[in-house]
């Protein structure tokens, strides 16, 4: 039974349709992981990662849609990080790195608790798996602390998109 070879990640600020949709055949994505708490974006430039319109694109470019709510920051956790961007006067779409206090609480509150060996095993027959929330910078996002994670229990690399 095949299991993921491949963890990528992908965020849609600074992505057009084409290159969000581009990016994801050219990595050969057949597996998409939607780990957004809120699966909505405010405004037309990004309506298309709205939940019912990526799914419906999703599938008709032949792409397993999977939402993983587990895999979200807490409210706490995201009011955190905006305490910190707030404090470093810079805003979620411009934001580079995470801070260290999201970081460690996502570790200890969401991963730590998550259980990626039998997460793994539920994706049977996918290749190439895309996890994704909508910060443009992998390190701007918990998308990349997931792949991190995930990469080292599945053994597999990590691309970011």
């Amino acid at each position: 039974m095949a299991e993921p070879e491949l963890i990528l990640t992908i965020g849609v600020y600074g992505k057009s349709f084409e290159a969000f949709f581009g990016a994801l055949k050219e990595g050969g994505v057949d597996t998409f992981c939607d780990i957004r708490l809120r699966r909505g974006v405010r405004g037309p430039q990004y309506a298309f990662v709205n939940s019912k319109r990526l799914q419906a694109e999703l599938a008709r470019r032949h792409i397993a849609y999977r939402y993983v709510p587990e895999l979200a920051p807490t409210q706490r956790i995201r009011e955190l990080q905006h305490d910190a961007d707030s404090e470093a006067g810079i805003t979620k779409r411009t934001r580079e790195e995470l801070g260290e206090v999201f970081k460690r609480e996502y570790e200890k509150e969401i991963l730590d608790q998550f259980n990626g060996s039998a997460f793994r095993e539920s994706f049977a027959g996918s290749h190439k798996v895309v996890f994704f929330c909508v910060e443009g910078a992998p390190g701007a996002c918990h998308r990349s602390l997931v792949a991190s994670r995930l990469g080292s229990i599945w053994n597999v690399p990590v691309e970011h998109l």
